[in-house]
């Protein structure tokens, strides 16, 4: 069937929608800030057999944007092994629930709920949500723990199971979850939030069905998939043939002191891509490692940023080949630690990045920050109420040719915003006594990047420390002749003083007395094009707003 484009522009928009409005279900209903004020989430629909992308909301996350074909095809997998024939021992009403990250996850923490949708007795797509809870148990609260040298010391790890069964919950699912975290009732309101999202996005996909009809949206999600391909081939095709390497380094996994290696070989040939990981280092002892699924979700991040015009769905990976051997960190299996994956992918994004930039010096850009400190505080109320709360905070993005970096930014992983300072302390036992830009922080060049910040945080009472970050050692780079930009500090007050981690970015059982600090210094941006070249007015208005200090300067 062919569609004329009216109607597949008008059918792109309702399917977004769709997505968009599963979003906005579930953050308004979450129960913790991650989702509900950070938006740690995601919605789509995926294809009935194979699993991949169809549509995606604008407002996900952009990471689980790429993992959730894995997810969804490891429910198809699980049913197929369990029955022979997947669409034999599917109900209307069904909803599976997992979160393992070695069956199309990403880290313990974010659960995955997967419905498939019936229309005239045949399975037509899949429904997926997935969302950040706040606890999953684990030797940390938060999950965030960077001593972990096995995933059984991050969080109860939960395969594809069948969460809804026609309708009908299984509480005694319910019961495991609820035993094995520090905040139940959190991760209660959280769960029940992205089951009304998919009961939504199940009512309003119907909707669509019986006023258009499937063949006709079977055809327009084709037409959408062979568009994406057709677009992504012509972006590299635009890209001079040759083979373009790049690396960089983690400072260290948590449990072995010693840099490891992120490093890429990209091929360009005609209108196909290969991205070859193999000369990346080893599966690491600590949390950093990732799965492949994980690994070709960060991938697509990357890609998308560069080539935003293509639509995001499978058919852009097409021309793609991936080569991610289990023998590195970015291809872990089961059980290595992967707690902080998001470290991981943050320095794969920014290797194509940089590969790209090698293969047209038009693509160059200065690192983002590439870290987001995932620092958790947790203890007691003084009403003995159990907190923990968790947060991720901004930094600098790296410079281009079209402008500086911007400052105080999300990491290129997310469209999630940084909770709110009000919300955290309405939340938690918690005061932030400084939130601001840092100066002198971001990477100098004809554009500079933009500025990392500084968080100082006191504990009301008295609270447990962890923090799982990077780009304490190696700072973001520069592109062109920009420079690299400062270093990631974290510092806490204790009995003698303000102290520093020995690993740089990454500490656990930080005891913080009640009205004590901890300080985070984020990274800027890295900087693009010659510091020479940069326009004396905008050099001017720098120091006049003290982004750059006299010092600085001089």
């Amino acid at each position: 069937m062919t569609i004329d484009p009216v109607t597949l522009a008008v059918l792109k928009g309702r399917f977004e929608g769709i997505a968009d409005e599963m979003d906005a279900t579930l953050y308004r209903s979450a129960f913790n800030p991650i989702i509900a004020e950070a938006r740690d989430a995601c919605h789509g629909l995926y294809h009935a057999r194979t699993g991949d992308t169809l549509v995606q909301g604008t407002k996900g996350l952009p990471i689980f944007v790429g993992a959730m074909s894995f997810a969804v095809r490891a429910v198809i997998d699980k049913v197929a092994r369990d029955a022979g024939d997947a669409e034999q021992q599917l109900a209307e009403g069904d909803t599976f629930i997992f979160n393992d990250p070695y069956e199309g996850g990403t880290h313990l923490n974010d659960f995955r709920l997967v419905r498939p949708i019936f229309h005239r007795g045949a399975l037509f797509c899949w429904l997926a949500s997935v969302g950040h809870w706040l606890d999953i148990g684990g030797n940390v609260p938060g999950g965030y723990n960077p001593k972990a040298t096995e995933i059984f010391q991050e969080g109860v790890r939960i395969p594809p199971v069948k969460l809804v069964s026609a309708g009908r919950m299984n509480a005694d699912i319910l019961d495991i979850l609820a035993a094995n975290s520090r905040l139940p009732t959190s991760n209660w309101g959280d769960l029940n939030g992205q089951l009304n999202a998919l009961d939504l996005g199940e009512r309003r996909l119907r909707q669509l069905l019986d006023e258009v009809g499937a063949d006709t949206i079977s055809a327009a999600f084709t037409a959408f998939s062979d568009r994406a391909e057709a677009l992504m081939r012509e972006a590299v095709r635009a890209l001079p043939d040759g083979r373009y390497s790049f690396s960089d380094v983690l400072d260290n996994d948590g449990i072995v002191d010693e840099p490891l290696t992120i490093a890429l070989d990209l091929t360009v040939s005609g209108d196909t891509m290969e991205l070859d990981f193999s000369r990346s280092s080893r599966p690491a002892a600590g949390p950093i490692n990732i799965s492949y699924s994980t690994s070709v979700a960060a991938c697509y991040v990357a890609l998308k940023h560069v080539f935003f015009d293509v639509p995001a769905n499978a058919g852009c990976l097409r021309p793609i080949r991936f080569v991610i051997p289990d023998t590195t960190l970015l291809g872990a299996v089961a059980p290595k630690p992967v707690a902080g994956y998001t470290e991981t992918i943050l320095r794969l994004i920014g290797v194509i990045w940089g590969a790209l930039g090698r293969a047209d010096p038009r693509l160059a850009m200065g690192a983002p920050f590439g870290t987001i400190n995932a620092l958790s505080i947790a203890g007691h109320r003084a009403d003995g109420s159990r907190f923990v709360m968790f947060s991720f905070f901004g930094g600098g993005l790296g410079g281009t040719r079209e402008s500086d970096g911007l400052s105080h930014a999300n990491n290129p992983i997310s469209t999630a915003t940084i909770p709110p300072v009000e919300i955290l302390e309405a939340a938690y036992p918690v005061m932030f006594t400084r939130w601001a830009l840092r100066p002198d922080s971001a990477g100098v060049g004809a554009h500079r990047g933009g500025l990392g910040s500084v968080y100082e945080v006191e504990a009301l009472c008295d609270a447990d420390v962890f923090l799982l970050g990077e780009r304490g050692r190696v700072p973001p780079f520069g592109a062109l002749g920009g420079g690299a930009a400062a270093l990631n500090r974290f510092a806490w007050q204790g009995e003698d003083g303000w102290q520093e981690p020995p690993m740089a970015s990454k500490i656990t059982d930080v005891k913080l007395k009640a009205g004590r600090r901890v300080r985070l210094e984020t990274p800027g941006g890295g900087g693009w094009g010659d510091p020479a070249e940069r326009d004396p007015d905008a050099a001017a208005r720098d120091l006049r707003l003290g982004y750059v200090t006299a010092r600085e300067t001089t």
